[in-house]
């Protein structure tokens, strides 16, 4: 993979340009914790055989892109009880500077409008993004995410177990264990990972850029958010929203949340999906996608 740097907000970002320069374009927005090479190397190809040109990219403080270190590691759980008791609560960053973040890559790039395709946190950040560039986004896929909606269900114990103990530091190979077992349990109970390939890709992201520090202070910039359905009512993008049935950590009334609230938007649920990109999915996921992004052009 050949990935460059863009200067964007006074920081850097790593991405990945990748299918013709004349096609249109996705911008393809991480999740928590998540380096570009989390989108599947065979869902990126699929969407560009479809016809579209994509760019994927390290968000600030994950993988090669900048680090905060100076702003030290936030208390997460203690930012979570001052959230729900309502006191403030003070992020290294925001998701609407992520959100900056993409914009600031496109603008960079010269690409005026883009269709916006967002996982997990990724989606947050791209809900951010039809909302707040309006005039810059095609259309928005929302995968896998949520609103901030305090009265959804929370996730399964095991995944919040697994997402919370998150090590900081220790030995190498128990920090690969780690990663591969939560990789596990969050993942699509209907489309297992196999052994070799996960193992082969979390040794491969930890030897690239492991950096958990950076994942604290994205959660918190998460738990700072809140409730973004108020937001959601500005977005005028064609908006497809798509699910797990078997998401363990955002659980499916995330995404039914996030597509009761933002007009117009349709709901795809996905049977035996949990809460990552398995391979067996990547054309059921492009075509929605691509379909999806088509659509909206032509309506536009």
């Amino acid at each position: 993979m050949q990935t460059e740097q863009a200067t964007v907000n006074g920081i850097s970002i790593t991405y990945e340009d990748k299918g013709p320069r004349d096609a249109p374009v996705i911008l393809l927005v991480m999740g928590l914790g998540g380096q570009l090479t989390l989108w599947p190397d065979e869902f990126v190809d699929a969407l560009n055989d479809r016809g579209f040109r994509t760019i994927r990219y390290d968000n600030r403080d994950v993988g090669l892109s900048t680090r905060f270190e100076a702003a030290g590691i936030p208390n997460v759980k203690w930012m979570i009880v001052k959230s729900m008791i309502g006191l403030p609560v003070r992020p290294a960053y925001t998701l609407a500077d992520m959100a900056a973040d993409g914009i600031g890559l496109l603008d960079h790039l010269g690409i005026a409008r883009a269709h916006i395709v967002g996982v997990s946190m990724g989606g947050m950040i791209s809900q951010h993004i039809a909302a707040r560039y309006p005039g810059r986004v095609l259309s928005l896929t929302s995968v896998m995410s949520t609103t901030g909606n305090r009265r959804l269900p929370r996730a399964q114990k095991e995944a919040m177990r697994v997402l919370a103990n998150r090590p900081m530091s220790g030995d190498k190979e128990a920090l690969i264990a780690y990663s591969v077992n939560a990789a596990r349990v969050i993942g699509s109970p209907g489309y297992p990972s196999a052994e070799d390939r996960l193992q082969r890709r979390v040794r491969a992201d930890f030897e690239r850029g492991w950096y958990p520090q950076g994942v604290a202070r994205q959660m918190a910039a998460i738990v700072a958010d809140g409730d973004r359905r108020p937001m959601l009512k500005d977005i005028k993008a064609p908006t497809l929203v798509i699910h797990g049935e078997d998401d363990p950590l955002v659980p499916l009334p995330g995404g039914r949340d996030t597509a009761d609230n933002i007009a117009r938007a349709r709901l795809k649920t996905i049977p035996g999906m949990g809460h990552d990109l398995p391979l067996a999915l990547v054309d059921t996921l492009a075509d929605a996608i691509a379909g999806h992004a088509h659509a909206a052009a032509v309506a536009t």
